[in-house]
């Protein structure tokens, strides 16, 4: 599972709150007095309500957003803004149509702080590996508009892992893909994010997502929010052995733990859809 419990945080979320201020309006709070810490190779994922303030507090932790009250650290500095020991993965790949598979993952690397000290013998193994990480060997020179959403996505995936930031923040990256592929790409991410690994040699994964069972399936930890303002409901631990597949699904542990994180949010979840 996750690192011992007395390590150093990898990521910290002190009493974090978020106002957004409307001209003409009372200001209105996404997230309110959110604690929490993410331990060195932890995937957690993050789940609640339409509108409970998930990706809020992912562009907090990116440093897109500064928050309106607490603190937010990596390795105990203080999070003032985006930096190379995080990278972010959206639901919408953000490819560069112009350039090819190998151009889109290389961008990081050659425009980026990520490709400091690379040759360029270098920087395109670092490339070529992360490509054929995802499984897009010999689809080096196609362009977004010939690719799959799948494959769109693992693009985005190796673009992400090629500048190895420490933490990657993903926000509901799964979210358009068909449900075949979903569940493809879920097993993939934990090849990728190397969960066979002891946690010091797994990166950090922040991971939003509606899917409850996905959030089971990818989960060390669960954390629940409500909404209206976001504020953490629970943590989750997922018991679950890893490596997971296919058998992880059909387990007895496994469809009660989606409907435990199920009945915490339900009544929410609902009224999100009526209000």
């Amino acid at each position: 599972m996750g690192a011992a419990m007395t390590d150093p945080p990898k990521l910290r979320l002190d009493r974090i709150g978020k106002r957004f201020d409307v001209q003409g309006a009372a200001a209105t709070v996404a997230v309110d007095d959110f604690t929490l810490d993410i331990r060195q190779g932890e995937f957690l994922v993050i789940v609640g309500p339409s509108g409970c303030g998930k990706t809020t507090v992912l562009n907090v932790l990116a440093g897109l957003e500064q928050p309106s009250g607490g603190n937010v650290t990596i390795d105990g500095r203080q999070i003032r803004g985006p930096g190379p020991d995080r990278g972010v993965m959206f639901q919408d790949y953000a490819l560069f149509p112009w350039h090819t598979v190998w151009g889109n993952v290389e961008f990081g690397l050659r425009h980026g702080p990520a490709g400091n000290g690379l040759d360029g013998a270098a920087r395109q193994q670092r490339v070529k590996s992360y490509v054929d990480l995802v499984g897009l060997a010999g689809s080096e020179t196609k362009y977004p508009h010939q690719l799959s959403g799948g494959m769109r996505q693992r693009v985005a995936l190796a673009r992400l892992m090629a500048n190895e930031p420490d933490v990657l923040l993903m926000d509901e990256p799964l979210a358009a893909l068909d449900a075949q592929t979903r569940l493809i790409l879920q097993d993939e991410l934990l090849r990728i994010w190397g969960q066979d690994r002891q946690p010091a040699a797994r990166r950090t994964v922040v991971f939003i997502t509606h899917a409850i069972d996905e959030a089971v399936f990818l989960a060390d930890r669960v954390a629940v929010m409500t909404s209206h303002p976001g504020r953490l409901k629970a943590v989750i631990d997922v018991d679950l052995p890893r490596p997971r597949n296919d058998a992880t699904r059909a387990m007895p542990r496994f469809q009660a733990l989606t409907q435990h994180i199920w009945s915490l949010i339900r009544d929410e979840a609902y009224r999100a859809t009526v209000t």
